[in-house]
C-alpha cells in the first residue's frame, strides 16, 4: 500500500460549513480525482491537523465522517487508509479548487416575483402598525398552559388537521359572544396564522385564472398568497368610506369575479372603517353575483371610538363571507394562531388542502391557547393591552402634532394600530423614511401597500410596540431628520 507522505488537503474557506465537513469534503474530492488511490495510507489525525492548521478534534471528526460514508477504513495499530472497495481511477492533476459559489451546478429556475422580505424593516424603535409589544405577553401563564398541554397523551402525535377541538370550541364561543360570528364545529378551522388561512381559502375557492378584486391600498402578502393560488388580482379604489362599491359593481359588470378581499373594520393600511351602506351593498352584490367575500378582520379588538363594528360575517344569511382572523395582534404573532370561518364545504376543502402541505397545526400551542381563553387570561390580556395602546395612541398623536406639525396630515382614526398620514416635508417621504431608519426608527411608506408599486407621499405610523418614553425618543429623531431635510 502506498503512503500519502506529503498529502495536505486544500480547504475552501469561502464555504460556510463546519471545518470538519470542509476537511472531509476536501479528502473526498482528492479521492474522486484520483489523487488518493484505494489502499493509500493517510496521515494520522495529529499530523493531518498540523498540516491543515486545525484542531485535532476537527481531524478526528472529519475521519469519522469519511469512515461512516465508506471513503476510508481504519485499522487498529496500522493506520487509516483509503477504502479498497473504491474503483481505481487514473492519477490526474487535481482540479482547480473553485470558490463554492462558482462550483455549484448552475440551474435554470422559473420566474419568481415574490418579495424577499414581507416584514417591516428592523430597527430599535419600530413605528410600525400592527406590531404588538411582546414585552406585555403573559409568558408565565402561557408557559404553565403549555406544560399542561404537553402532558396530554397524544400531544405530540398526528391529530385533526382542522385544529385542536378544544381551541375550536373556545374560538366559537369567543367569536360568537364578542363579534356575533356564529359557526358550527365544521365551519371553523385553525391555521398557522392568517396568511395561511387566506392562501388556503383562495386555493379552495379559485381555479387558475379566476379573478379576485382587492383594495388598491392593501396587504401585499395576502395578494401574493392569492396569486400563488392561481388567481388574477384586480385593484378597486379605496376612499374615506372604505372600498368603493360603485367601482366594484362596475368591475363586476365587465369581469367574472370569483371573490373580493376586504378589510372593512380597519382598512389596511389606511385604517378607515367601511361605511354601513357600503357593507350592505357589498353583501347584496356578493349574493347577486355569486362571489365570495374574503373578510380579513386582523385587529378587531382595537377600536377606539365607540363599540367595534361587527364583522360582515355576523350578518351574512347567504353565507358568502369567508371570515379570517388572528391572535397575532392581541397576543403574539409567534404563536401562529389564525382561523377561518366559512360554509362547511369551503372549510372541508381548506382542511384537505392544509393536510397536504402542513398536515396539522401545533396542537400543543393550540391547546395551551384554548386554556388561556377558557380561563379568561387572553381576554384580560386584551383589556390590558387595549388600555395601554390607547394611551400610546394619544401620546403619539400629541407628539406628532407638536414636533412635526404641518409635515404630517392625518385624521385620528376610530380604530386600528396606526395612523395613515400624508407627508408634506421637503425631500419626499422615501428619503425621510430612509434617513429615519438609519437613525434607528422604522417607518412604512405608502409604496409598501400600493397595488401598482408606485410611490405615494404617505406613510403608516404605528404605536403599539413602543412605550411613551420610546415614542418620545422616536419622534424626536423624526423631528431632527425633518429639520435637516428642510434645511
Amino acid at each position: 500500500m502506498s503512503l500519502a507522505r506529503d498529502y495536505t488537503p486544500s480547504l475552501d474557506h469561502a464555504e460556510e460549513q463546519p471545518l470538519f465537513l470542509q476537511l472531509a469534503r476536501a479528502v473526498t474530492r482528492d479521492i474522486r480525482a484520483g489523487r488518493l488511490r484505494p489502499g493509500t495510507r493517510l496521515p494520522g489525525t495529529r499530523e493531518l491537523a498540523q498540516r491543515v492548521g486545525v484542531h485535532r478534534n476537527t481531524a478526528l471528526s472529519a475521519y469519522a465522517e469519511l469512515e461512516q460514508q465508506g471513503w476510508i477504513t481504519t485499522a487498529r495499530a496500522r493506520g487509516t487508509f483509503v477504502a479498497q472497495s473504491l474503483p481505481e481511477r487514473p492519477v490526474k492533476r487535481p482540479p482547480r479548487v473553485e470558490p463554492a459559489a462558482e462550483r455549484r451546478c448552475r440551474m435554470d429556475l422559473p420566474a419568481f416575483e415574490l418579495d424577499a422580505k414581507t416584514h417591516p424593516p428592523d430597527a430599535p424603535l419600530p413605528l410600525v402598525g400592527g406590531m404588538a409589544d411582546l414585552r406585555l405577553v403573559p409568558r408565565a401563564a402561557l408557559a404553565r398552559a403549555y406544560r399542561r398541554a404537553l402532558k396530554a397523551p397524544k400531544a405530540l402525535g398526528y391529530q385533526n388537521e382542522r385544529g385542536d377541538l378544544r381551541l375550536i370550541a373556545a374560538l366559537r364561543e369567543l367569536l360568537g359572544t364578542q363579534r356575533g360570528v356564529l359557526a358550527s364545529e365544521d365551519e371553523l378551522i385553525v391555521t398557522r396564522g392568517s396568511q395561511m388561512a387566506l392562501h388556503l381559502a383562495a386555493r379552495a375557492i379559485c381555479s387558475p385564472g379566476d379573478v379576485i378584486a382587492v383594495e388598491a391600498f392593501g396587504y401585499r402578502p395576502a395578494w401574493d398568497g392569492f396569486r400563488l393560488a392561481g388567481a388574477e388580482l384586480v385593484p378597486v379604489p379605496v376612499d374615506r368610506g372604505g372600498l368603493r362599491l360603485d367601482a366594484l359593481a362596475q368591475l363586476a359588470e365587465t369581469r367574472r369575479l370569483r371573490a373580493v378581499y376586504v378589510t372593512p373594520h380597519h382598512q389596511y393600511p389606511t385604517t378607515v372603517t367601511m361605511q354601513a351602506g357600503r357593507r350592505l351593498q357589498l353583501l347584496a352584490l356578493a349574493e347577486r353575483e355569486r362571489l365570495f367575500v374574503l373578510e380579513d378582520d386582523y385587529d378587531h379588538e382595537f377600536h377606539w371610538s365607540g363599540r367595534p363594528v361587527l364583522p360582515l360575517a355576523s350578518a351574512d344569511p347567504a353565507r358568502v363571507v369567508i371570515y379570517c382572523g388572528t391572535l397575532s395582534k392581541v397576543f403574539a404573532p409567534g404563536l401562529r394562531i389564525g382561523y377561518l370561518i366559512a360554509r362547511a364545504e369551503v372549510i372541508e376543502r381548506v382542511a384537505r388542502l392544509r393536510a397536504r402541505i402542513d398536515r396539522q397545526g401545533d396542537h400543543v400551542v393550540e391547546r395551551a391557547v384554548a386554556e388561556l381563553i377558557e380561563e379568561g387570561e387572553l381576554q384580560r390580556h386584551a383589556r390590558k393591552v387595549r388600555r395601554l395602546y390607547a394611551e400610546r395612541r394619544e401620546c403619539l398623536h400629541q407628539l406628532l402634532t407638536r414636533e412635526l406639525g404641518a409635515a404630517l396630515e392625518y385624521e385620528l382614526p376610530a380604530g386600528g394600530l396606526a395612523f395613515w398620514a400624508q407627508f408634506h416635508g421637503a425631500g419626499g417621504v422615501e428619503r425621510f423614511a430612509q434617513a429615519a431608519l438609519e437613525r434607528g426608527v422604522a417607518l412604512q411608506t405608502a409604496q409598501r401597500f400600493t397595488f401598482d408599486r408606485k410611490a405615494r407621499e404617505a406613510l403608516r405610523i404605528g404605536f403599539p410596540a413602543l412605550t411613551p418614553e420610546e415614542l418620545r425618543r422616536a419622534v424626536k429623531i423624526l423631528a431632527a431628520v425633518l429639520r435637516e431635510q428642510t434645511g
